[in-house]
């Protein structure tokens, strides 16, 4: 008798429907780059190349700090931006920091991307307006809950619970 296969617990998921949500607007974001001949823009760069417009150049450390990032993945995100063609890094003040700056190719599309972003959080808010109970509610209320136990509490009650844990 064959064994039977292992449950694969990946086919529920409560969170998959926010991050394939997310995706599909990002999606829709992208398609509208592509549509103003943008291309090569993913709209996970857009926070952090507007950051750079207003404030100038930053080390990573601070632009990580600013977008509320860690260090590791906001290194990893210059890295793309960077052999994408929108930042490029610079010798800092004292030779042994670099710092972040735009390149002209993202000069010359940076205000395109604010109105989108403006665009974006004003299209956000009207869904909000739609539907019975908002996201920034949720978030909010998901962030309270936290304060009383840890996401990572939670877990692991969870965990103790469960035999292959252990």
């Amino acid at each position: 008798m064959a064994d039977t296969p292992a449950l694969d617990p990946t086919q529920q998921s409560l969170w998959r429907p926010l991050r394939l949500l997310q995706a599909s607007m990002d999606a829709d974001i992208a398609q509208l780059y592509s549509e103003q001949e943008i291309e090569g823009l993913k709209p996970s760069f857009v926070m952090e190349l507007l950051r750079l417009h207003a404030c100038g150049p930053m080390t990573i450390a601070e632009l990580a700090e600013s977008v509320q990032r860690t260090h590791s993945a906001l290194s990893q995100k210059v890295a793309a931006m960077r052999t994408a063609g929108w930042v490029q890094t610079v010798v800092g003040e004292d030779a042994r920091t670099k710092k972040v700056t735009l390149t002209d190719q993202a000069r010359r599309v940076v205000d395109r991307l604010a109105a989108e972003w403006r665009a974006t959080e004003a299209a956000v808010a009207d869904l909000e307006a739609e539907i019975p109970y908002p996201l920034s509610r949720v978030v909010t209320d998901i962030e309270r809950a936290l304060e009383r136990k840890s996401f990572r509490d939670r877990i692991a009650e969870k965990l103790a619970a469960d035999a292959a844990w252990s």
